[in-house]
């Protein structure tokens, strides 16, 4: 595939919150610690993570496009590329500010800049690998000189205690003898964070900027759904009964809406847990078999993982397949940037960029699983010089 990562930023809003202070941000619901928060930051592994929320006031300091664009800005800065120039636009999140207009031509609108083609993916934390693979081919056949391809998620402001509150009253009498009814939009306070990433494609690798990295060629970029096997795991804007999902336009009395937690983001752990190992390996597989991928073309793993409690799983998973790369050379900085959903695979890549540690020749593959009815991305950069 001729097209190449020319560039790479990413932008995090305010400062790092420690665990300790994530309460003061978000709020406590029903004004008192929450019973999972010790229980979830252990087997997560996460330190820090970024909020787009003033401690003090507790107010919004940024929209999800307005994060978009920012890091949108800072490559055009960094790669030295005016947005004048800029071809396409292909953004993926899972947590766009609204429902309409599309989530792409809002970050277009902040940023301001001439008519150019935009693309909006949706999904989870796939979604802004499907922007990206949209993006590359787009690059490679001819159809666009350049691409900006953007991941973000703001998440931290449904994770706001005042939204839990109207679902934890309805609930309250039944929390005893059934936890997992909180558990399940709980947990994700403790695990989500907010943040965007944006790649520069070109047809051709260049070192662009004063301080440019090496060009990333992309070889392949594989993408495969499970959902024809699989139920809903992850969900917004519904709740689930049973196996199947009740969206939020078929609730007659909005007050149930919110009674019901329609609006909290949930996800199904013991559905995670069960699954996501089995899938992570069978799509790897799929990689391998259709690339011929051998274990000697990887010189870095970089695995975007909700929580280090799943990377024995994924570690397993690669030596049954033979890929037993050492552990060094698995690069992650969820502990210390947090799990950014769309976002995350953008920033690991742009901070290993930035090490200086990357070596011409050398083979990255980069792993983003999804959790929303179970998705797999792969993909495979080579270093140039």
């Amino acid at each position: 595939m001729k097209a190449y990562i020319n560039g790479a930023a990413a932008f995090l809003p305010n400062a790092p919150v420690a665990n300790a202070d994530i309460e003061k941000v978000l709020g406590m619901v029903g004004s008192r610690p929450s019973v999972a928060r010790t229980h979830v930051l252990k087997a997560n592994g996460i330190q820090s993570r970024h909020y787009a929320i003033d401690p003090l006031t507790g107010k919004a300091t940024h929209t999800n496009a307005q994060m978009t664009a920012e890091a949108v800005r800072q490559l055009s800065a960094r790669a030295g590329l005016s947005l004048e120039e800029l071809a396409l636009l292909s953004c993926g999140t899972a947590t766009p500010d609204q429902l309409l207009p599309a989530h792409g031509s809002m970050v277009h609108g902040e940023l301001a800049c001439p008519p150019c083609e935009v693309v909006t993916c949706a999904g989870v934390c796939c979604s802004s690998m499907a922007a990206l693979k949209y993006a590359a081919m787009a690059v490679a056949c001819g159809e666009a000189a350049n691409a900006v391809v953007t991941g973000s998620e703001l998440t931290s402001s449904s994770m706001r205690a005042s939204h839990f509150q109207p679902e934890l009253e309805e609930k309250a009498k039944k929390l005893a003898s059934q936890p997992h009814l909180a558990f399940e939009h709980d947990f994700l306070r403790w695990m989500l964070s907010d943040g965007a990433g944006a790649f520069l494609l070109e047809p051709e690798p260049r070192r662009r900027g004063a301080d440019a990295t090496a060009p990333l060629r992309i070889e392949w970029i594989d993408y495969v759904s499970f959902a024809g096997e699989m139920e809903a795991c992850m969900y917004h804007g519904a709740i689930k009964d049973g196996p199947r999902l009740v969206g939020w336009k078929d609730v007659e009395d909005p007050r149930e809406l919110l009674r019901s937690g329609f609006f909290n983001i949930g996800q199904d752990a013991r559905l995670l847990n069960k699954n996501i190992g089995r899938l992570m390996g069978e799509g790897l597989k799929r990689s391998i078999d259709k690339h011929r991928l051998e274990p000697g073309q990887i010189s870095w793993v970089l695995p975007h993982f909700s929580s280090y409690y799943f990377q024995p799983e994924m570690e397993k998973k690669l030596q049954e397949l033979g890929f037993d790369i050492p552990g060094e050379r698995v690069f992650t900085n969820l502990a210390r940037k947090g799990n950014i959903g769309a976002a995350s695979i953008f920033v690991i890549v742009d901070e290993l960029l930035s090490t200086g540690r990357l070596r011409e020749g050398e083979r990255l593959l980069c792993f983003v699983p999804e959790s929303g009815r179970f998705s797999v991305s792969y993909m495979l950069l080579t270093v140039c010089g």
